[in-house]
């Protein structure tokens, strides 16, 4: 009889899990410093594997560390995101050309599985599940294209896509259901040149509402966006912590 293996989740990986919810859902506003002393009282765990998630969220590109400066949830400005949007869009149309001709059966299925994922996720209201089923969609072409520099790049790129979608989900209310039915039809399609236009159309939406979005947080309430290094940021905002999930079990002192 073959078992499936029992996922093991270390004192870092509940922590991290934590945390990346937190951010995600925008309980922890991007520029909130991450406070050890308060973090570690909040969760019951030592200062060890709470400085091992906050690294571990620091290599996916969700908490930035500067010397005499601290963690804090990586911040927003209006070029990082045009930046990542314009490189996004070139690297999702040279993955579906690379990997064009060899989808079969299972990029199809699993095409479909990742979609469904998705809406699921959308339709509990799980904005985090909903951006990370959102980017296990789109690494499909990465995945599909046998290109292991290619599938790196945007493997390092994850972290901070996360941050701009929770952005852009925020400042449309939550994503759409059938935000990606298009994708989907074309990219299990036979018309490379359609999916090609949806893609660039697709991330140009994404980034319009996102760069809206957080030129409305600079105007209204000082959040540094767009290289601005002083404001009026609320403190309330500024000094937020994530409370652990009700879903997630509980981190008893490590």
């Amino acid at each position: 009889m073959k078992l499936a293996e029992v996922a093991r989740l270390t004192f870092r990986d509940r922590i991290a899990d934590n945390l990346r919810a937190a951010i995600l859902n925008g309980d922890m506003p991007p520029g909130a410093p991450l406070i050890e002393a308060r973090l570690a009282e909040q969760f019951g765990v030592s200062r060890g594997p709470l400085r091992e998630a906050m690294r571990q969220l620091t290599e996916e590109g969700l908490l930035t560390t500067k010397a005499y400066l601290g963690t804090h949830v990586t911040p927003l400005t209006l070029k990082d995101a045009h930046d990542l949007f314009a490189l996004r869009s070139a690297l999702e149309v040279f993955a579906f050309e690379q990997c064009w001709d060899q989808r079969g059966a299972d990029f199809h299925a699993s095409l479909q599985q990742r979609h469904e994922r998705l809406v699921q996720a959308i339709d509990v209201g799980d904005s985090k599940a909903a951006i990370l089923a959102e980017l296990d969609l789109h690494s499909l072409a990465y995945e599909a294209s046998g290109n292991d520099q290619l599938l790196s790049v945007w493997s390092e790129m994850r972290g901070r896509i996360q941050i701009y979608w929770a952005v852009h989900h925020r400042a449309q209310g939550g994503p759409r259901r059938d935000g990606h039915d298009t994708y989907v039809a074309l990219a299990g399609g036979d018309d490379l040149q359609a999916m090609v236009a949806e893609i660039k159309a697709h991330v140009r939406q994404g980034e319009a509402k996102t760069t809206a979005f957080l030129q409305t947080l600079q105007a209204d309430q000082g959040v540094p966006v767009a290289g601005a290094s002083s404001g009026r940021r609320r403190r309330s905002d500024a000094q937020a912590l994530p409370t652990p999930s009700s879903d997630s079990p509980d981190l008893p002192p490590a």
